[in-house]
């Protein structure tokens, strides 16, 4: 079975395995945004400082962007069946480390594999390019990269109501259990044969994907496109919780985790982008993106107001940002069919980049000028994305 062959049947992406792939790239990337939320708790029983349990989320995004650079081009070597169900297997055994950890150290060691290991999301979303139909491949990732997108806004509310029912070890043991329930179904559902693979070595294989930045320039301007939207993306989401936990709005954390679900009906609408790259309008999806992400940032800014503006805001924001990213993946896929694991790799270490971006900058600048320093970066980032995507359309 040639599954990487542009003659792909349609067939064996279907609408319920394409469900599949997307139900278990959020159950995989919701495990390194798990810890937001329960940082509080995971201080107080380790004695770890307030000032110093960030470290949790820092490595788990160190090992995350390690991941996608060393595990993700391994898609293109190995039997994709293999590595996925493999990858998944042992993230099971790292969550149930982080559930039952006696110690801190083990603890760091288990959410460190965590983070390594939930880079298996951008193997199959590589894996779905692959298996689709090329007139269906658009809309296929869409949808796949939908489930990456809730995953992220929902792993805080789902981490939420699991630890105000059972503790925050909970989060990580039924999480172990979910993902190896999705393992079994995918060894079962994914293609047991694949095409015969290049012969590289692993680090021959890893040299390659600068040579791909250096031969493709859609590549590389696509991922400079995903640095900025996805650093326009944490600096509304990281800082969001301090404007609405402090007077005069004083939310709870259960009504602030409900706004991720503003963002996920923007990233739901924004899966239709794939079918409008499969008809050639990537493009014209990328500019309209790209400007609504602007406006976005003039509702958000009366968050402390309304909170109606903020939900229109976030809508508008996911929406586009999702529509840019979902297009940004299907221009890219199509490139080389032999390379596509290492061409997500290399896309998705410039969203590692711009979500620490975003993150970092927006809580200094929040430190100084409040919510309306935060909107003003949100709004430079997203008006240099939209020149910058502007620029490359009369440099062609």
């Amino acid at each position: 079975m040639h599954i990487a062959s542009e003659s792909a049947p349609a067939s064996l992406m279907s609408r319920n395995v394409t469900l599949l792939f997307a139900i278990a790239c959020g159950l995989a990337v919701a495990n390194i945004y798990y810890a937001q939320p329960l940082l509080d708790a995971i201080s107080n029983e380790f004695g770890i400082t307030h000032s110093s349990v960030g470290i949790v989320i820092t490595i788990t995004q160190v090992c995350y962007a390690l991941g996608l650079l060393l595990l993700v081009p391994l898609g293109d070597l190995f039997n994709r069946r293999w590595l996925i169900t493999g990858q998944m297997l042992v993230s099971v055994l790292a969550l149930i480390a982080v559930g039952t950890s006696p110690t801190s150290m083990v603890l760091f060691i288990g959410i460190a594999s965590v983070g390594l290991l939930a880079v298996v999301t951008q193997t199959l979303v590589a894996f779905a390019a692959t298996l689709a139909a090329p007139a269906e491949r658009g809309r296929t990732v869409g949808v796949v990269t939908s489930g990456v997108v809730m995953g992220i806004l929902l792993a805080r509310t789902f981490a939420g109501i699991l630890m105000d029912l059972a503790g925050w070890r909970s989060v990580y043991l039924v999480s172990a259990v979910l993902t190896l329930i999705a393992a079994c179904v995918l060894f079962r559902v994914l293609p047991h044969s694949e095409h015969k693979r290049e012969s590289l070595s692993y680090l021959q294989l890893l040299r390659s994907l600068l040579r791909l930045f250096a031969q493709e320039r859609i590549l590389r301007v696509r991922a400079i496109l995903c640095l900025m939207i996805f650093t326009a993306f944490s600096i509304l989401w990281t800082p969001l919780v301090l404007p609405l936990s402090a007077p005069p709005l004083s939310l709870s954390h259960t009504a602030i985790g409900a706004f991720g679900l503003a963002g996920v009906a923007g990233a739901l609408a924004a899966a239709r982008a794939g079918r409008l790259a499969d008809r050639g309008f990537g493009q014209r999806t990328t500019g309209v993106a790209l400007i609504l992400l602007l406006i976005s940032w003039l509702p958000i800014s009366y968050t402390q107001h309304s909170l109606l503006a903020l939900i229109v805001g976030i809508v508008l924001l996911d929406l586009a940002v999702q529509a840019v990213h979902v297009t940004n993946m299907s221009m890219i896929l199509t490139l080389r069919p032999e390379a596509r694991s290492r061409l997500t790799a290399g896309y998705m270490v410039f969203y590692s980049i711009g979500s620490a971006t975003g993150s970092i900058a927006s809580t200094r600048i929040y430190a100084y000028s409040g919510w309306n320093g935060v909107c003003v970066l949100g709004a430079i980032v997203s008006a240099s994305a939209l020149l910058f995507w502007a620029l490359t359309q009369r440099l062609k």
